[in-house]
Order: structure tokens, then sequence, then C-alpha cells
């Protein structure tokens, strides 16, 4: 074949790729490279694989079985493969594929340890995100943005904030990703305080905040309830003219919803003009967690009926929320056999307690027993507690002796939790059987066992109180109960109003 016919046919078959919509037709196109001659072309294979890794219609298999099985694969190669895989369900297949490129001799770039990192973060591999950060440093990569930025986000999603924090405070240049990168970290690791002094500090060294730190900082609001630090945020948005798509939208009715006030997010939630599963799923979570069950109910049908959206396993988490609160045992049932059997969502952990809090809350405790025993899955402590919590509130109705099943079982799984404790002692108390609480009481302080005091917050004037049962101590106790005191009278008024 001529120079030139090779041009031409190469030509050819890269616009074909360019029209390529699904792995069938990839797969023929392949077929027609083979008969022409090509395959042993580098740069058509890189595309073959880049089509049918990162392409809607990928198949990582088809993908890698291209690159092994050829001989003329380069580093481009690998890397959009490793790119898959560490967005795929399976990226420790991308971290298979670095040790693969280093037995093969291929050259690592500050293209290929990103990807690699986000396959490390996506799998939780500290010790093989570790050893790639070892070896960015020996190939003198560790002063490129990109790789630090996602060095901070790896060492974020392992629980490594202080390697997290040193990365980052090293880097020579910075870029809004990287602040957004380290805020981030610290929000997903609940150090919410060092989120807002680097969110601050970020200001001073000239970033301006872009959507996806506002995401960010809601989320930490959310997760506080710091409701006037969210509505600053909220005016921020305002004011720098930043476009409310449909992620930061749906943050802004998160943290409002979080931060028990329903009725601004249910505004903000009506003016979105683009709504996503989760945008929905928030508001109708949001309702249900603040008792406004029927307005939540109400929104589940608007979606299902009036959207093209389909509700997600949030969706029904909300929707049997609300239920529990409401006390709609036969519609709670309905809604957990629609999840899986009408809308496909396996039921998870999680909707399995809300089931039981719905069967507990209803004093249905026998029910629950039964549905707990029934289920596909060994049932985990916190689901315990749920029932067990049911059978205090509910002693009176306990006539199968469901309480004292619960006790034993929950025993068994966490003999020296002391929360346990206290609900098995406030079961007997409740029950009028003092010696038996009297025992368990004994018991704890026989081991030393504490009880973990309760907590509360309160925002108040920008500011977060803790506040704990039984600790007296804060040096502005004598002004705070005067100022609850006021605060109390003014949501007085304010509901009369």
């Amino acid at each position: 074949m001529s120079n030139q016919n090779f041009l031409s046919k190469k030509h050819q078959f890269l616009v074909l790729l360019k029209l390529c919509s699904s792995i069938k037709h990839l797969s023929q196109i392949q077929a027609q490279i083979v008969i022409s001659n090509l395959h042993q072309d580098s740069f058509l294979l890189t595309e073959l694989v880049r089509f049918s890794s990162i392409s809607p219609f990928r198949n990582l298999t088809y993908a890698h079985s291209l690159l092994l099985n050829s001989l003329n694969s380069t580093p481009s190669t690998w890397n959009i493969l490793i790119r898959g895989h560490a967005s795929s369900n399976s990226p420790q297949k991308a971290i298979w594929l670095l040790k693969e490129m280093r037995k093969r001799g291929f050259k690592r770039n500050k293209l290929t340890y990103p990807f690699v990192l986000k396959a490390c973060a996506g799998a939780e591999a500290l010790e093989e995100g570790r050893q790639v950060h070892g070896e960015i440093v020996k190939h003198g990569l560790d002063d490129d943005v990109y790789v630090d930025n996602n060095l901070v986000y790896f060492y974020g999603c392992c629980e490594k904030i202080m390697y997290a924090k040193k990365v980052f405070d090293e880097m020579g240049d910075r870029t809004i990703v990287s602040w957004n990168a380290m805020i981030s970290a610290f929000v997903e690791n609940f150090c919410i305080e060092d989120a807002l002094g680097y969110f601050v500090k970020m200001r001073d060294c000239g970033f301006d905040p872009d959507e996806t730190t506002m995401v960010i900082m809601l989320s930490a609001c959310a997760e506080l309830g710091f409701l006037s630090l969210g509505w600053l945020l909220h005016l921020q948005v305002i004011e720098r003219g930043l476009v409310l798509n449909c992620q930061l939208g749906t943050a802004l009715v998160d943290m409002y919803a979080k931060s028990g006030d329903v009725r601004y997010a249910s505004r903000v939630f009506e003016r979105m003009e683009e709504k996503n599963v989760w945008t929905w799923s928030a508001m109708i979570l949001g309702f249900a967690q603040h008792g406004f069950a029927k307005e939540a109910l109400e929104l589940f049908v608007m979606m299902t009926k009036s959207s093209c959206i389909r509700p997600n396993y949030v969706t029904f988490l909300g929707v049997l929320c609300a239920c529990s609160h409401a006390g709609l045992v036969d519609d709670g049932y309905r809604y957990f056999r629609e999840m899986e059997y009408v809308h496909g969502i396996k039921p998870m952990m999680v909707h399995y307690g809300a089931m039981v809090d719905v069967l507990g809350r209803a004093g249905c405790l026998k029910d629950a027993y039964t549905f707990i025993k029934n289920m596909p899955f060994e049932p985990d402590p916190i689901l315990w507690r749920t029932l067990l919590s049911a059978c205090t509130v509910c002693n009176v109705n306990d006539t199968d002796g469901v309480g004292e099943k619960v006790r034993k079982r929950l025993l068994e799984l966490e003999p020296r939790r002391s929360g346990n404790l206290v609900m098995i002692s406030n079961m007997y108390a409740e029950a009028g059987k003092w010696d038996r609480a009297a025992n368990v009481r004994r018991f704890m302080r026989d081991r030393g066992l504490k009880i973990r005091a309760g907590e509360s917050c309160l925002e108040l004037n920008g500011s977060i109180y803790q506040f704990f049962s039984g600790y007296d101590s804060q040096f502005d106790f004598d002004d705070i109960y005067p100022l609850l005191h006021t605060l109390t009278l003014h949501m007085k008024m304010t509901n009369l109003l």
C-alpha cells in the first residue's frame, strides 16, 4: 500500500470512528482495520481504545483486550484505559494497569498519575496510593499542579487529612481547583472549622470562589446546621452572578432543609429551572425529616407523574421517612415493595432501617421484629437499636416480649456499647422493672463504661454554641440562659404572627 493510500484509509477510519454510536459498530470498524492491515498503527489503536473506554457506550473489557493484544501501544493508550477504569465500578483495574505499564517498560507521565490516584481514592487503596506518591516524587512530577490536586483529593478520600494538608501547603502553584480539593477534604472528614478557615484564607490569597466552592461550603453548612453562614453564601452566589445550575441549586435546597428552614428550601426548589433526582430527593427528605409528611409524599407523586426523572435510593429513604412520621404503615409497605418491583431499586440496609422505624413508631413491634428476621441479609446493630428504641417508647404494647429478644441480640453484637445499655436500662425503667434497670447501671459502673453526654447545638448571631447534658461550667453560662429564654419568647411570638 502506497503512503498516500495508507493516509487516505487511515483518515476514512478516523471519520468512521467519530460517527460510531455503538460497541457493535466499533467492532465492525476494528475488523475492517485488521482487513486493511492497519491494525498495527498506534494512532488508530489509541482511538479505538479511547472510543471503547470513555465514550457513552463504553466497554472496558473490549478496550482491555484491544490494548493487551497489541504490540504497538503507547503511553497515551494506557493512560486512556486507566482513565476509563478510574471512573468505573472497578477502579482496582486502573491500579493493575499501572503495574503492568511498569513491567512492560512504558514511561509514566503527568497524565498517568492523576487517574491512578483517582482510582486509588475510589478503591480506598491507601498503601498503593502512597507508593504512587513515592513514584511521583521519584520522577519529579510532584511540582505539577494537576498531579498535586489529585494527591490532595486521594488523601482526603482515604481520611488522611494531615497528608492532604501537607501536600497542599507545599504546593508552589495553586489553582481554584487546588483550594476546592483541600476544602472538600476537610468537609468530607468533618473538619468543618478547618474548611471555614481555608475558605477565608482562599479569599485572602486572591481566589474568588466558584460554583464548586459554594457547593462544598454549603454542604459544610448543612452538616453544621449553620443557617446564617449558608444564607451569606447564598447572598454571595446572587451578588457574584453565579449560575444557579442544578448542582448549586441542589446544594442550597439541601442546606436550607437540613438547617431547618424548609420553607426557604421549598422556595429555592420551586425557582430552579433545572432539577435532577438529587434535587427532588433533597426536598422530599427535607420535608419528611421536619414532619411535613403530606408535602413530602405529594412531591414524590408529582415527581413520578410530571417529570421524566426516576427516583433513586435517597428518594425512597425520604418517602419511608415521611410514612414513619405520619404513621402510614400500609403506605410504607407499599412504597417499600414498589422500590424494588416497580423501580428496580434493591433495598439497602438503610431502607430496612427506615421500614423498621415505620413499624416501630406505629407500635407494631412484633411485625417489625418479623420484618427484621425475614431480611435477605444480616441486620446491623443500628437496625436493632432502631427497634429497641421503639420497644422503649411503646413498652406497653410489647406483649410478645420483642424488647427482650432485641436486647439479647444487640448485646451479642455490641456487648460493651454504653448507648445500648442505657436504652436497655430505660426500657426496664419504663416497664417498672427497677431492679433490672439498676442492675444494668451497676454493670456499666463496674466495668467503667461511660455514658456519652447528650449534645445539642444552637446557632445564634452567626456563632455555633454546643451544649452538653450536665455540663454547666461554660464561662458565659449565666449569659446564655437569658439568651435562650429571649430566643424562646421570640420563636413563640413568630409562630403567633
